[in-house]
């Protein structure tokens, strides 16, 4: 496992770990890995940051082998390119974790896997590049030095326990205050997201059975709505709050930002046929299941409050949430 400490690289490892796999940790070193996975600490953007995975043996003496590698990085693909080409030849399989932002923007409601992706994606890159561009080049760093033994898990929205970008914790920690809170356009907007556990056990699955490709991985569009899902934070923290729901227009003139403002949430439009309305046939007929969304809110709600209710956050993304004092101007007017 490539990372391995934190939300989708953690699920992975301790789902690993739940089935008997022996897991190997390449981390940084801030976060210690799961109990029973053995790490291995080196920094894959720094020059020589790879030597401890090279480094690593098997008993007689060989370079170490691996079943499985899973990488979640986002970043440089040039890192991607540099940790494939190591293990291309120690590794059976390899799956990336990268984003159905990979697809060309706007991408249509029903968009399949052999949708048009963005252009000008290089496995060479550096960090400069933005997010679709650098999952892009992952995948193509990937294929390159795995072919048909590469799997790209082409992720959307995901959310549950471990998440560190904030947008699920950020919903259950407002709604847990109580009180009136703004719920943004109607309730049955429909939702696509992936629990992270779901993602994690579909993964490993696929491994097993030797798919390659890429597959979006995601759950049906309205595998539950905006009402479900606020409704299920209201349940799981107990709390006395009222939803409000706001029409569209009104938050949007506020100059409320969807996604990031509200996190979740998007009006109709371009982005939300981009990020909610994806095919996902291919990895629905491949296996995966999708678990409630009120486990997924239920389960987040008791890791967060073992946390103390504040969730990890990831450095290079920024904080989400309505500011008190918006939410309390809209909820005036």
């Amino acid at each position: 496992m490539l990372g391995g400490t934190q939300f989708v690289g953690r699920a992975v490892t301790e789902a690993a770990l739940a089935r008997g796999w022996d897991v190997t940790v390449f981390h940084r070193g801030h976060h210690a890995p799961p109990p029973g996975a053995a790490g291995l600490t080196g920094d894959r953007t720094a020059e020589g940051g790879l030597a401890a995975l090279a480094a690593t043996e098997a008993p007689d003496g060989e370079g170490h082998t691996w079943d499985l590698v899973v990488d979640t990085w986002s970043g440089a693909p040039s890192a991607v390119r540099d940790a494939a080409r190591l293990l291309s030849a120690r590794a059976a399989r390899y799956t990336y974790i990268s984003s159905r932002s990979v697809y060309d923007y706007p991408a249509p409601a029903g968009l399949a896997e052999d949708g048009p992706v963005v252009a000008g994606a290089s496995p060479d890159a550096g960090d400069d590049q933005s997010y679709a561009l650098a999952k892009r080049g992952g995948e193509l760093a990937v294929l390159d030095a795995f072919g048909d033994r590469a799997l790209l898990a082409r992720a959307g929205l995901i959310l549950g326990p471990w998440e560190n970008i904030g947008r699920l914790p950020w919903w259950l920690n407002r709604i847990a205050r109580g009180g009136p809170v703004l719920a943004p356009g109607t309730p049955d907007t429909a939702l696509q997201y992936i629990d992270v556990r779901d993602l994690a056990d579909w993964v490993l699955d696929a491994a097993e059975r030797d798919l390659h490709g890429p597959y979006n991985l995601v759950s049906r569009p309205g595998h539950t709505t905006m009402g479900g899902l606020l409704d299920a934070c209201v349940r799981a923290t107990g709390s006395d709050a009222e939803l409000r729901w706001t029409p569209a227009d009104k938050i949007l003139a506020a100059g409320v930002e969807p996604w990031t403002d509200l996190p979740v949430w998007l009006p109709p439009g371009e982005l939300y046929d981009t990020l909610h309305q994806g095919d996902v046939g291919l990895a629905h007929a491949a296996g995966l299941r999708c678990r409630p969304a009120e486990e997924t809110v239920a389960d987040t709600w008791t890791w967060l409050r073992e946390l103390g209710g504040t969730a990890p956050q990831r450095p290079d993304r920024p904080t989400v949430g309505l500011h008190p004092e918006t939410e309390a101007k809209l909820l005036a007017g």
